[in-house]
């Protein structure tokens, strides 16, 4: 067989191990999401992906590298959510897209997914370890984003607060989005918190 014939045969395998790969992250985060951090085991995670169980454990030899991987995909989400702030339009009320953008960060299923395993991570040193920096990267991203939403510059020292306090208060509402259907208070909270964002930065 030619060069060219074993190429071209082993750039469909990779492609579908790479697929089968999201599909098998995919599903941990929608088991972890919606169904707690004992669902996201190898096993469960592989028959919620369609898959079988020694293709999941060729990709995620262990629960352990089956969730840094789930981690990592987790925390590269929700930084690229934080950094797709569409522009806003100069006649937009800037406060009220700029907190509903954040609280929209810590409500996905991204967001929940992070939940489940920073509260395992809080008994275990390692996962702790993990974490903590993807965290920070996120949490830096979110801030970055929400002052360029605001249309504040990096120096403005009230903005930089009033952001802090707007992400403290989207990563509330977000907990509190994991028990039930929090949408309606949430608009209440967001109306709210965005009329005295207004009032604070004038």
């Amino acid at each position: 067989m030619t060069t060219a014939g074993r190429t071209n045969r082993r750039e469909p395998q990779q492609e579908r191990s790479r697929i089968t790969r999201e599909r098998l992250l995919s599903s941990t985060i929608e088991a972890l999401a919606q169904d707690g951090w004992s669902a996201a085991t190898v096993a469960a995670v592989a028959e919620r992906a369609g898959v079988s169980r020694g293709a999941a454990q060729h990709h995620f030899p262990t629960r352990e590298a089956l969730i840094t991987a789930t981690l990592e995909q987790v925390f590269d989400d929700l930084a690229d959510s934080a950094t797709r702030a569409h522009p806003v339009p100069d006649d937009a009320d800037r406060v009220s897209v700029a907190v509903e953008h954040a609280v929209a960060m810590y409500t996905g299923t991204e967001f929940k997914a992070a939940l489940q395993i920073w509260a395992a991570a809080a008994s275990d040193s390692a996962l702790r370890a993990l974490i903590l920096p993807m965290e920070a990267r996120f949490a830096r991203a979110a801030h970055r984003t929400t002052m360029a939403v605001l249309g504040a510059e990096p120096d403005d020292d009230a903005a930089h607060r009033a952001v802090q306090a707007t992400l403290d208060l989207a990563r509330g509402l977000g907990l509190a989005d994991t028990l039930s259907d929090d949408s309606a208070r949430r608009a209440q909270v967001v109306a709210t918190w965005s009329e005295m964002m207004r009032a604070m930065l004038v």
